[in-house]
């Protein structure tokens, strides 16, 4: 999407790897009228009692939801994340992947000055466009290195390391491209677990492009080869691999 609001003047460009207890989630409270057959409120959880939840059993309960999840949100055919002349939904997509595979990836995020108040101990809660405003792609790769680990994502560094954590465990991937120039759409694809019909793309045994899921400019339900290393794009400023069990 095209432009952040969230301030990026406090974020740093290097991984702080310590949780901070006092931060707590943004999520604002499921909406009907958040569906994935409408492009309205975007911003909230989408409350449907047919989209699956990630299974979170044992490794093979977490793959078998995930692709359940990925059949159902169908990225590539339901209106809630085809482009419009204005804008792409990877954040959108991504933060609806995440929240019903019950890990935390925000789609709405503190504002500083809620950070201040959180920071003095203070009770804050998620208020759209008051506490809280909408964070996108580039702003979600600076999230990622101040308060992933806060909410149990671990960096890694590597495809093939992403790949390999994904499909051995059922736990759930991030690619995030951060746009050289401020205000313009970075970019955000969950990495999902291989299927016998649905590969990463290898050489000599290493991942090279990873099993993604996505929308953008094009959407796709899985894809490996066709986008090559896209977050290596000269766009680009900066990208990280995130993972979360």
């Amino acid at each position: 999407m095209e432009n952040y609001t969230v301030s990026q003047a406090s974020l740093p460009l290097v991984d702080n790897p310590i949780p901070n207890t006092q931060i707590k989630k943004a999520d604002l409270l499921p909406d009907a009228e958040s569906r994935l057959d409408s492009m309205e409120m975007k911003e909230k959880p989408i409350l449907d009692s047919t989209i699956p939840f990630r299974d979170l059993t044992n490794a093979e309960s977490k793959k078998e939801s995930i692709h359940r999840l990925i059949n159902k949100l169908d990225v590539e055919t339901n209106l809630r994340y085809q482009r419009t002349v204005e804008d792409t939904y990877c954040n959108v997509y991504s933060y609806d992947f995440c929240y019903f595979a019950k890990v935390y990836l925000p789609t709405v995020w503190w504002t500083d000055e809620s950070l201040q108040k959180i920071a003095k101990g203070q009770e804050i809660e998620p208020v759209f466009e008051q506490s809280v405003d909408r964070i996108y792609s580039s702003a979600i790769h600076d999230w990622f290195l101040e308060w992933g680990a806060s909410f149990g994502w671990k960096r890694m560094f590597t495809a093939d390391e992403i790949q390999i954590k994904v499909n051995a465990e059922g736990g759930i991937g991030i690619i995030c491209a951060k746009r050289k120039i401020k205000g313009l759409s970075g970019h955000i694809v969950p990495v999902v677990p291989e299927t016998d019909l649905h590969k990463a793309y290898r050489e000599n045994g290493v991942v090279i492009y990873p099993l993604q899921s996505q929308a953008g400019k094009l959407n796709y339900n899985y894809f490996a080869e066709v986008r090559k290393d896209w977050w290596k794009d000269e766009l680009y400023s900066s990208y990280v691999f995130y993972y979360h069990e």
